[in-house]
């Protein structure tokens, strides 16, 4: 495979990179050492962090490959572990849990340009995804089953996914003032009201918010009921 071919691999988001199936136990099969051989030549052959994953968001358990690229040496693998931290070479522990590739790569940079590099170029691909479940959300009000729900692994889990997990709006559910309550880095709550029937009945899946751990959803009644 030449760097060309690499690199369009890598900008077309790399279905490798987003669907590798999940490590078992300890022991990676043949299938699954092969495919992180090949997401580390991805990660060794890619110089620019632009064109870098911005859309999959890592959470614990996942497998990454890591290089800086004024280092001139082979990728090494890192393991996001339970507490959302990776170790990374020269800096330590850094937080990846809820980032994407390039935004954990663009946290990385200027702690390495602090110390030990002029300029950083930071390249991080995603060998594998956990199996493990990705932490929880939680929802209440008019749907048909409250309470906690596990955010899957190896998906992009959005509010209405998590109103089907919920079994659907209970018959008096305001669709249109849904409260997503989430905690900002200072620890802050913060309110966001979603219009759900925008995405369900007009398809504007861009009003669709992407979950994270601990976000609290509320579902409304409404005041009048036809």
């Amino acid at each position: 495979m030449n760097l060309a071919s690499l690199r369009s691999t890598w900008v077309s988001c790399s279905v490798l990179l987003l669907a590798l199936a999940p490590l078992r136990a300890q022991q990676a099969t043949p299938t699954e050492r092969s495919a992180r051989t090949e997401a580390s030549a991805i990660v060794a052959a890619t110089n620019s962090m632009e064109v870098l994953d911005s859309t999959r968001k890592l959470g614990a358990g996942d497998r990454l490959s890591y290089r800086v690229v004024q280092e001139r040496r082979d990728p090494v693998g890192l393991t996001v572990a339970d507490g959302g931290e990776v170790e990374v070479p020269l800096i330590g522990r850094v937080r990846a849990s809820g980032k994407t590739c390039k935004e954990l790569a663009q946290s990385i940079r200027p702690l390495l340009e602090k110390d030990y590099f002029f300029h950083a170029t930071v390249i991080i691909g995603l060998d594998a995804v956990s199996a493990k479940a990705r932490g929880r959300v939680y929802i209440s009000g008019q749907v048909r089953q409250q309470g906690p729900i596990e955010i899957p692994p190896d998906e992009r889990f959005t509010l209405s996914k998590a109103i089907l997990k919920a079994g659907g709006f209970a018959d008096f559910a305001n669709h249109r003032k849904i409260k997503l309550v989430r905690k900002n880095a200072a620890g802050a709550a913060q309110t966001t009201i979603v219009d759900l029937d925008a995405v369900t009945v007009h398809g504007e899946l861009d009003k669709d918010p992407e979950l994270q751990p601990d976000d609290t959803i509320i579902v409304p009644e409404k005041f009048v009921n036809f």
